[in-house]
């Protein structure tokens, strides 16, 4: 309006609050003045500007898309139903068939007479997605309907639940109920297939057991019929690592490379599919004190990204083993079908139309890769026991294991060090050197050659064996079976059948080592018979236990915490906050005497393993304790099985995508499906088949929130493109907005910050810097920063007179400096990360305020967020800017010791440089550090579970943690320079044991060659003296693993009955 009104000159009034009209300046600086100091608020009339004052009316009549759907978005999803049938070449033909007859009925009726927003097929699933999401029950859902029946009589809708779920099983793929085969009485053990009372049938016929099986093939199917999943089923192929040294997929693993190199038929068509394969057990019921366990096998698919292919949308429930008991050893009688399926996927496979290659039919083939099971699972599954002296399936037969006091345990680390380490020749360890090898790596062939001696027999506690448990012979070592899986043609060659559980070993490895190091009773390794058993091998006498008067003495060990220690260290875990969604609040689990750490999750033991015991434990114990915090008396299976999962990261890749975490949620998933108790399995197969069609539907939803379009709890939002990077440093903010007044000073450093980091400017900051140096300015970088802003608003409004076409209005927009009024908020969410300012964090009990940043040299700077500062430009662009207190990172004030990092809070640095863009702050939090005193704090690295590191080409590395990821955070300790050390606390501290003193057995312990005989060339003479090998008096009864509770996880593994 006012442009038509400058003078010959090109000049006007500037109605700006420091102008008020006296001024008259050209328009591109009355845009800069009135965007800077703000327009006149008395100046209503603008007779200075040509305006003519009146009246006027207009309507602006918007016309708003009448939603309309050109297509039922349902109808797309019976196509791609019914095209996954690979000999249906069109679609019209099969709408006829009569599985389909009603939803075509469906979906060409409208909902309501005059609608055709919606059909009533789509209108019904939508409403059943509803009710899965959030979980309404089957009443709730009948009772909807009959309102919504009652509100809109002429509405074409189903009457109830139960007819709307037949409606989506036929969009579903079904199961099939497996009790026995056609005949009466079963083929093996000629038992009846029947429940017999009194030898006499029931009057029906009720099976034994009733196995649900969901078929593979129409499930792998479905993945390449819809174009939504059929391009991600490639990504194996086009987003693995081209740097042999980053594995981000078990794609860059040695195993699956070992895979293809062996069928290169099968790895020649990236469509071929990769599966892996979970079992567990768990009780479906919310009442712990039944007894019930019920065990599904859950399929995943590894074709597709790291992201997806551990999701609940994407796991297949493949069996459904029926309890109340486990299977146990007779795991491979209810496997057979989904091996006989294997096997046809893989010999002949099926045909499949892919939707992102024209719906070209090809043959899909599949082959399972291996398993992830816990420890006890792990021995149903593949055959060898874990228990007994052969207890590690690695090792095999040369694993190193002796017989203690009621228990086996397993020594002999130390050969797993490099031959010249020290503590090869130490003898504080038990009194003798240790130069034998490492056990040897058994082959493909060994291994079949152990299996050809595995006899044959039937499962279970047949008759034919006297109702008992069969004794293996020697020369069966720790094989019970020859597993079901060897019937797969390609099993034995691979090299990494069956995956050690990081989760659960981690699990059992922190209670011990929390319940030792806290004295725990109940969950202590350091136990009277462990004292005894020192005192048999002849080692730690000072651990020994003594006789004073009629009692027993326990000396106080230097690996426990003294009740003070034990109360700091309850105090330490109490104070740790954590950023929002990286763990649970660890406050929950102290005493409120803060004398004991309970009710410990499997992710809390992960966390308090990675973060918090290296830290919290430093300054407790010995330093020489703190820094090998393993080297105590409790070497059960699970400390031996640690040894080997370096070598399966390297055989399977990242162990996010190979541990059970994502299985043990599902459980709780297809625990919340059983609505009838008394039929458990039912239930759960019913709700599984209605949940996988409705999610299966939701894939085409857009207009509803589904399982694939719900925003992530930190969501920071749709930015739109800018092409300056400065612009486009936007957040999502939360909380109160704030306008706030910034002094000249502050505001001249943030622009000259964003400025600075504007690298499409790059040229003229050189540019001013050249002319700097021909002024002979004798100090540049002072001059730089301080005329820069007003060198570069006058040479971007100088080209923009000419019209240059370099000037973009968002370049002349930078150059125009910011508004002096700044928009301040208490929280924002960046790039999925969520950040709180220190005032307010302090009230939270999450910790978000933590940032770092890498410096140029790449060094790290941490800080504390202090403000969250929103900068407007002209033409509504806006910079958002951290406000950061930045630690001092010398080498006095920040120390970094075994890969922990503390610096002193108290010290701070940059008070002239604040600034950081918002996109630039990487999170972390911190960690009181007791070893240093209140003012030191450790820094903990941040890795957020949902954001990753990966560009469209898939080039590069992988970050995350937790749901899909372990920690990076690693611990270096030399454990070349350990002193020899006392392990007696000399605090006086001993404990009465109440038993009365019985002289030690001398003759209890029992000890297996710990290496294989070629390699007595290396061992000493002490070192060769050997026990015989006694046998292996197991008593295990089908290493049952039932969970009392899906979220706990809470599995004890015991190397004997009487442990």
């Amino acid at each position: 309006m006012a442009k038509p009104h400058v003078n010959d000159r090109g000049f006007i009034r500037c109605p700006c609050n420091r102008c008020i009209n006296n001024a008259q300046h050209q328009l591109e600086v009355l845009e800069t003045h009135i965007h800077r100091f703000g327009f006149m608020s008395d100046y209503n009339d603008w007779i200075y500007h040509g305006e003519n004052v009146y009246a006027a009316s207009s309507s602006n009549v918007l016309h708003p898309n009448s939603g309309v759907h050109d297509r039922d978005e349902m109808f797309e999803v019976l196509e791609d139903i019914i095209s996954n049938d690979a000999e249906v070449d069109q679609l019209g033909s099969q709408s006829s068939n009569v599985q389909y007859d009603d939803l075509f009925t469906a979906l060409n009726s409208e909902l309501y007479p005059g609608v055709s927003s919606f059909s009533s097929l789509n209108f019904l699933v939508k409403l059943m997605h509803l009710k899965v999401m959030n979980k309404w029950t089957n009443k709730s859902f009948d009772e909807l309907l009959k309102l919504l029946k009652l509100a809109f009589p002429k509405m074409d809708l189903v009457e109830s639940h139960y007819e709307a779920k037949k409606l989506m099983t036929k969009m579903g793929l079904g199961y099939q109920s497996i009790h026995n085969s056609m005949s009466e009485t079963c083929p093996v053990c000629f038992e009846s297939r029947w429940k017999m009372q009194a030898g006499r049938r029931t009057g029906k016929n009720v099976p034994h057991k009733v196995l649900r099986y969901f078929p593979l093939a129409p499930r792998l199917k479905r993945l390449f019929a819809t174009s939504k999943t059929a391009k991600l089923m490639r990504w194996h192929q086009s987003g693995k690592s081209t740097d042999d040294n980053v594995m981000r997929h078990p794609v860059d693993g040695r195993a699956w490379k070992d895979f293809d190199s062996k069928h290169t038929e099968f790895a020649d068509d990236v469509r071929h599919v990769r599966l892996g394969l979970a079992a567990d057990g768990f009780n479906p019921f919310n009442n712990m004190s039944i007894s019930y366990s019920m065990w599904p096998v859950v399929l995943t698919t590894y074709n597709l990204p790291p992201w997806l292919c551990m999701k609940p949308e994407y796991l297949m429930l493949s069996l459904l083993i029926p309890g109340p008991q486990s299977p146990g050893k007779d795991m491979d009688v209810f496997l057979r079908p989904l091996i006989e399926e294997l096997n046809e996927l893989w010999e002949n496979g099926i045909d499949t139309r892919d939707a992102s290659n024209d719906r070209k039919v090809f043959k899909m083939r599949a082959a399972l890769l291996w398993t992830v099971n816990d420890f006890p699972a792990r021995s149903s599954l593949s055959g060898w026991s874990g228990q007994g002296y052969k207890a590690c399936p690695t090792c095999n037969e040369n694993t190193p294991s002796m017989r203690v006091i009621g228990k086996t345990a397993y020594f002999g680390h130390r050969r797993f060090l490099p031959s010249t380490h020290c503590w090869r020749s130490n003898l504080d360890f038990n009194g003798r050197t240790d130069r034998k090898r490492p056990p040897r790596r058994f082959s493909s062939v060994d291994i079949m050659d152990q299996l050809r001696r595995v006899k044959t027999t039937i499962p279970g506690k047949h008759p034919n064996y006297g109702g008992v448990k069969r004794k293996r012979g020697d020369d069966e070592l720790n094989w019970r079976k020859k597993s079901i899986f060897y019937e797969l043609p390609y099993w034995a060659e691979i090299e990494l059948k069956h995956n050690l559980d990081v989760m659960h070993i981690e699990k059992n490895i922190c209670d011990s080592l929390l319940g030792t190091l806290m004295g725990d009773p109940h969950k202590s390794k350091d136990t009277d018979n462990a004292r005894r058993d020192l005192q048999n091998l002849g080692i730690r006498s000072e651990l020994h236990l003594y006789e004073d008067g009629n009692k027993l003495m326990k000396p106080a060990a230097e690996y426990t915490f003294s009740e003070a220690n034990r109360r700091k260290f309850c105090r330490f875990v109490r104070s740790v906050k954590f950023p929002d969604g990286f763990a649970a609040n660890l406050w929950k689990n102290v005493a409120q005497n803060d004398s004991r750490i309970v009710g410990l999750k499997s992710h809390d033991c992960h966390v308090i393993m990675q973060r918090l015991l290296p830290v919290g434990c430093r300054s407790l114990v010995n330093k020489t304790i703190s820094s090998t915090i393993i080297e105590l008396s409790f070497f059960d299976i699970m400390i031996h099985l640690v040894l080997h999962l370096p070598e399966e990261a390297i055989l399977g890749g990242p162990v996010f995508m190979r541990w059970m975490y994502p299985f043990e949620r599902y459980l709780k998933r297809l625990k919340d499906y059983v609505r009838n108790a008394a039929k458990p399995e039912g239930s759960i197969s019913e709700g599984y088949v209605v949940d996988e069609a409705l999610t299966f539907c939701s894939r085409y939803f857009d207009d509803i929130e589904t399982r694939f379009n719900r925003p992530d709890r930190n969501d920071d939002g749709i930015h739109r493109t800018r092409r300056l990077f400065v612009f486009e440093s936007q957040c999502k903010p939360m909380g109160k907005q704030s306008q706030v007044y910034v002094e000249k000073n502050m505001r001249d450093r943030a622009e000259f910050y964003i400025l600075n980091n504007s690298p499409e400017i790059e040229t003229y900051l050189n540019q001013h810097k050249q002319e700097l140096q021909l002024r002979g300015c004798l100090n540049p970088d002072k001059a730089h920063r301080n005329e820069f802003a007003d060198w570069f608003f006058e040479k971007i409004y100088a080209m923009n007179r000419v019209h240059a076409p370099e000037v973009t209005h968002e370049l002349l927009s930078l150059a125009s400096k910011s508004n002096v009024f700044v928009s301040s908020y208490p929280a924002c969410i960046v790039n999925g990360v969520r950040f709180v300012t220190y005032a307010r964090d302090v009230r939270l009990k999450t910790q978000n305020s933590g940032v770092s940043v890498p410096g140029t040299e790449n060094e790290m700077f941490y800080g504390q967020l202090q403000e969250i500062l929103e900068f407007s430009y002209l033409n509504d662009f806006s910079v958002v800017l951290f406000k950061c207190k930045w630690f001092r990172c010398d080498s006095r004030r920040m120390v970094t010791e075994n890969n922990i990092t503390s610096i002193n809070i108290t010290s701070e640095s940059y008070k002239d440089d604040q600034f950081i863009l918002a996109s630039q702050a990487q999170q972390v939090f911190y960690v009181e550090d007791p070893s240093r005193g209140p003012n030191w704090r450790v820094v903990q690295h941040v890795n957020h579970r949902s954001i990753w590191d990966i560009t469209e080409d898939g080039m590069s590395d992988i970050d995350l943690l937790q749901d899909n990821s372990s920690s990076n955070f690693t611990l270096f300790v030399d454990l070349g320079n350990l002193p020899q050390i006392n392990l007696q606390r000399n605090d006086g501290d001993v404990i009465p044991i109440v038993q009365p003193f019985t002289a030690v057995s001398q003759h209890v312990y029992e000890t297996v060659s710990f290496l294989n005989d070629d390699d007595e060339d290396d061992v000493s003479e002490e070192d060769d003296e050997t026990v015989e090998e006694s046998a292996d008096e197991e008593t295990d009864e089908g290493n049952d693993d039932v969970d009392t509770e899906e979220d706990d996880d809470d599995h004890s593994y015991h190397t004997s009955d009487s442990d």
